[in-house]
């Protein structure tokens, strides 16, 4: 029998390969009203033609922070992991130690200042792993990764929201599966991890 050729009636002509992976800015921003803001984000919708030039609209949510994540390795190969009860998700989520980095501030900075504030941690080694967009089909937010090690405990000290947090040190390879088996699901935790993985393979 002589099969039957699919067809579509929304057909996508592929673009041809070229050697520019950045090509230029296909939407056109017709306007912008705000619609909501507070110190963390801001929501504006923009009046736009698509790449297709025909008008919509956009929504994007813009992040008044950088998101930092940090994997604290130790020397025989432990890393720590901060749960919490997320009030977007309304569940429990364990995550590498993580927060908010104002945007003028150096990432750097930022990930000490969170490694301590959660855990108590501080690293005399640090190296950045990984460059994210977490969500970048309705926002700008920037995401970096960092490995710390060469560790040392001490005090932590955290916000009023983190006062449920718990701290699990635990081996690497243990975070590893929780990431495979979908156990840990935060972005930042599921890349970082990931990225540490390979890094140790290597």
């Amino acid at each position: 029998m002589k099969q039957k050729k699919a067809t579509s009636t929304n057909r996508v002509n592929p673009q041809p390969a070229t050697g520019d992976r950045h090509p230029p800015n296909s939407w056109k921003t017709l306007s912008s009203n705000e619609k909501y803001s507070n110190p963390w984000i801001q929501v504006t919708e923009y009046q736009v033609l698509n790449p297709a030039g025909k008008p919509g609209i956009y929504g994007k949510v813009h992040f008044r922070n950088k998101a930092i994540g940090i994997v604290a390795l130790d020397k025989k190969l432990n890393t720590w992991l901060v749960g919490q009860f997320r009030f977007a998700l309304n569940e429990w989520s364990w995550e590498i130690p993580e927060g908010g980095g104002p945007l003028k501030t150096n990432v750097l900075t930022s990930a000490k200042r969170e490694l301590k504030e959660e855990t108590g941690l501080t690293a005399k080694k640090w190296k950045l792993i990984q460059r994210v967009h977490l969500s970048n089909s309705v926002s700008d937010e920037e995401g970096f990764i960092f490995l710390a090690e060469d560790l040392s405990e001490g005090s932590s000290y955290r916000e009023d929201s983190e006062a449920d947090m718990k701290v699990w040190k635990l081996p690497f390879k243990k975070a590893l599966k929780m990431v495979l088996e979908g156990e840990i699901t935060d972005s930042l935790s599921v890349v970082g991890i990931l990225r540490v993985a390979k890094l140790l393979e290597e």
